[in-house]
């Protein structure tokens, strides 16, 4: 575990030798999945498409980077466990941390842990170091973080290779997602992010959507948004809808997100992407005050 006092964050990120930079294909690609506001279906976004990934053929690991407020074994449907809390402790061994399932591994936080809650961890550069000792042991290391903007979830988002952002058609998450987008590029210096819309109810939102966002962060950040869809809003309950998502392999849901995740690995590997599934935003030259997120 590293203990060493933290200086300021893009300098610490610098001299990790990956920030910035692009790996070799000895190491795993590392996508964050975050969001500015909870509720967004951030995890299980980061679930599904571990679980795609990992059935197309990729070893994947999935880290749960909320230590003490664990969903994914939840969404999962899996015991809960203090392995994380073991594995800080020197208690118990990595490998024997993980949940496997075939390709997909899973790197579970804990529930409520006492033993963590009192311990004084910087769980950023924990999860950090997991990340530089195992990158070389998977094709992809997907990490679910926690919503907002806390220092510990910007620096892990900061150190990511590639950033999803989630975020639903309500009007606090565009605007949250928004904060969290320029506070990483302010202080970390990050130019690129990806967005998913999730929760859309028709494509005229998702337009809008796509273009308040693209040309926001565009004219005021000089950033860019690589779209990567949207998901529909399933009217289903909600006991129901991970079964939904997660199990159901012949939904229009599930070949949904199919189309996201190949559309991702090919942008990535270099892939010729269709002009048509791209959004290409006009662009104004309002003040940032004079912002108004209209979905």
């Amino acid at each position: 575990m590293l203990s060493l006092k933290k200086p300021n964050p893009r300098d610490w990120l610098v001299s990790q030798n990956k920030y910035q930079s692009k790996k070799t294909s000895l190491k795993a690609k590392t996508i964050s999945v975050t969001a500015g506001k909870g509720g967004v279906g951030k995890t299980s976004v980061a679930v599904k498409m571990a679980k795609i990934l990992a059935n197309t053929g990729y070893k994947v690991l999935l880290l749960d980077c909320d230590t003490n407020l664990s969903n994914t074994v939840v969404k999962l449907g899996l015991p809960i466990n203090n392995y994380f809390y073991e594995l800080i402790s020197a208690q118990r061994d990595f490998d024997d941390c993980l949940h496997k399932d075939g390709n997909l591994h899973l790197l579970s936080g804990c529930n409520g842990s006492i033993d963590l809650f009192n311990r004084n961890l910087e769980v950023d550069r924990i999860i950090i170091d997991i990340l530089v000792n195992h990158e070389r042991d998977y094709d992809y290391i997907i990490l679910d973080c926690p919503a907002g903007i806390t220092k510990e979830t910007l620096t892990l988002n900061a150190y990511s290779d590639y950033r999803f952002v989630i975020v639903t058609p309500d009007k606090s998450s565009v605007t949250d997602s928004y904060s969290l987008i320029k506070i990483l590029n302010k202080e970390f210096g990050v130019n690129d992010n990806h967005l998913l819309i999730n929760k859309i109810s028709s494509e005229p939102q998702y337009q809008r959507m796509v273009k308040t966002l693209s040309e926001t962060v565009e004219t005021f950040l000089k950033c860019r948004l690589h779209i990567l869809g949207g998901i529909t809003n399933v009217e289903a309950p909600v006991d129901q809808f991970d079964t939904l998502l997660l199990k159901q392999e012949n939904s229009s849901l599930h070949k949904n997100f199919v189309k996201i995740v190949k559309k991702f690995t090919e942008e990535i590997e270099g892939a010729a992407l269709s002009t048509d599934s791209e959004f290409v935003p006009k662009f104004t030259t309002r003040s940032e005050h004079d912002v108004r997120f209209t979905v």
